[in-house]
């Protein structure tokens, strides 16, 4: 019994101890390594951040030359750009491919669109999921992407493509010329843009012109030349074709070529240097206009970079692109779009060019 009383004391003794160390303050814990102290915030590093670089379709010179400015920008400065299309110019197509990349992982979008309005959910959905996304040479819904890298605005670029053809016209066919457009699509963003300005500026410019025809050719090349081949068929009296697209321009002149009107019909508009050089040497085509793909891919792949990097900017500030210089983002209105916001806008390539035999040979892409 006396035993038991013992322990019994002993036990009381020890539970007050313990309850008077527990309410004690406690010396705080030193750290055993710096891994116990608050991590310092990671920095991201261009091999970190991938960029999705979409063209309208593979397989064509201009998106080809893009690629390769987007290409040499992110071995520049160390980012990963996958180049990532389809050979068919299909709405559907982009969709997938955008789809694929967020569900890849991809950090930022750099996108030529086939559609102002048909990769709208694609793209939310991908923004939504933290993936930056930018426009080059086609636009999208502006509230759909961050940077639309511009080429030129429908001002610019329609009236560059009607002036290509009166400066080659004669003082009679200046009064009263027959014409047609021919390009793409009648959806695709850029080429309407310009057509609808053309078309403006030759009503206050050359109200004599008559617009016979506007006819498309899908981006498809065979496709291009049928329909090239038809316009020259159905109106014979034509005085000018203008093709403000890299597909119908080659394919309008071998047509020309193909039904011995080369030289009789005045024919420009827009593609590379590379696809047009024999018909400008030969005569076919004497005169066409463009700007600097490779830097326009350089641009739409630094700034897809930059933008996922963490960088941020608002309608004014200037994107300093490696090699090519300040560029300043501007509102979207210069588009023509009532869409404003200062995380939205849009940067212009620094020029334009109009290709002859004079120059075509200075230019490798």
């Amino acid at each position: 019994m006396k035993r038991f009383r013992l322990l019994s004391i002993l036990l009381v003794i020890t539970m007050i101890v313990s309850a008077f160390t527990a309410c004690s303050p406690k010396a705080p814990a030193e750290p055993t390594s710096a891994s116990d102290e608050t991590a310092a915030p990671k920095t991201i590093e261009p091999k970190d951040i991938n960029v999705v670089f979409i063209p309208k379709l593979t397989g064509n010179m201009f998106f080809e030359s893009a690629n390769v400015g987007a290409q040499d920008i992110a071995k520049k400065v160390g980012f990963n750009c996958k180049y990532d299309g389809s050979p068919d110019a299909a709405v559907a197509n982009q969709v997938q491919i955008i789809n694929s990349a967020v569900n890849q992982g991809a950090n930022a979008i750099a996108i030529s669109s086939l559609s102002p309005d048909g990769l709208n959910q694609a793209l939310k959905n991908a923004i939504d999921k933290g993936v930056k996304v930018v426009t080059w040479d086609s636009d999208v819904d502006p509230q759909y992407r961050s940077i639309y890298v511009n080429q030129g605005t429908p001002d610019l670029l329609g009236t560059m493509l009607v002036d290509m053809a009166a400066s080659q016209m004669t003082d009679e066919q200046k009064q009263k010329a027959k014409f047609a457009f021919f390009y793409s699509s009648p959806t695709v963003t850029d080429q309407n843009s310009w057509v609808e300005y053309a078309k403006k500026y030759i009503a206050e410019t050359y109200p004599g012109w008559e617009l016979v025809t506007t006819q498309y050719g899908e981006q498809d090349a065979q496709k291009s030349l049928q329909v090239g081949q038809s316009i020259l068929q159905t109106y014979a009296d034509i005085d000018a074709i203008l093709c403000p697209d890299s597909t119908a321009l080659p394919a309008m002149a071998q047509a020309a070529k193909n039904l011995k009107k080369d030289g009789k019909v005045i024919i420009t508009g827009f593609a590379t240097p590379s696809s047009m050089r024999d018909f400008v040497k030969d005569g076919t085509v004497p005169k066409f206009g463009l700007w600097d793909c490779k830097i326009q891919g350089a641009i739409g792949a630094y700034v897809a970079y930059w933008l996922a990097a963490g960088n941020t900017f608002k309608v004014g500030d200037a994107i300093e692109v490696p090699g090519i210089g300040s560029l300043k983002v501007e509102p979207n209105t210069i588009q023509g779009y009532s869409y404003t916001a200062e995380n939205s806008g849009i940067v212009l390539l620094p020029e334009r060019v109009v290709f002859t035999k004079d120059n075509i040979d200075n230019y490798n892409f």
